[in-house]
């Protein structure tokens, strides 16, 4: 394997561990909103460097899956809620498509 292919898989590799790790979050602190900058927090747990930018695009491509939906409060705060398929995932309830980083239930 070259150099670029391991660039590229280590970068999809954080992408979808980064989903995985918002649907957590955000299932953990259900029944409240998520906020993003509660969300970075998180993820910055794991990864020091993610920007809210990088979050902001992993919430955009979990609400287009349906998985979770964002809101923009009047000040201009974002936050995320999961849905009901949400929440399904993040308890291992229903099977996981490609996309999601989530591991094999222990």
């Amino acid at each position: 394997m070259n150099e670029q292919t391991l660039i590229i898989q280590a970068a999809r590799a954080r992408r979808e561990f980064i989903r995985w790790v918002l649907l957590l979050a955000a299932n953990i602190n259900r029944p409240t909103h998520s906020t993003l900058r509660f969300l970075q927090q998180v993820v910055q747990g794991e990864y020091p460097d993610a920007t809210e930018m990088e979050i902001r695009r992993e919430l955009d491509y979990l609400e287009s899956r349906d998985l979770v939906k964002i809101f923009t409060d009047p000040i201009g705060q974002v936050s995320a809620d999961l849905t009901r398929y949400g929440i399904d995932i993040a308890e291992y309830t229903v099977p996981v498509e490609p996309g999601i980083a989530r591991p094999p239930k222990a």
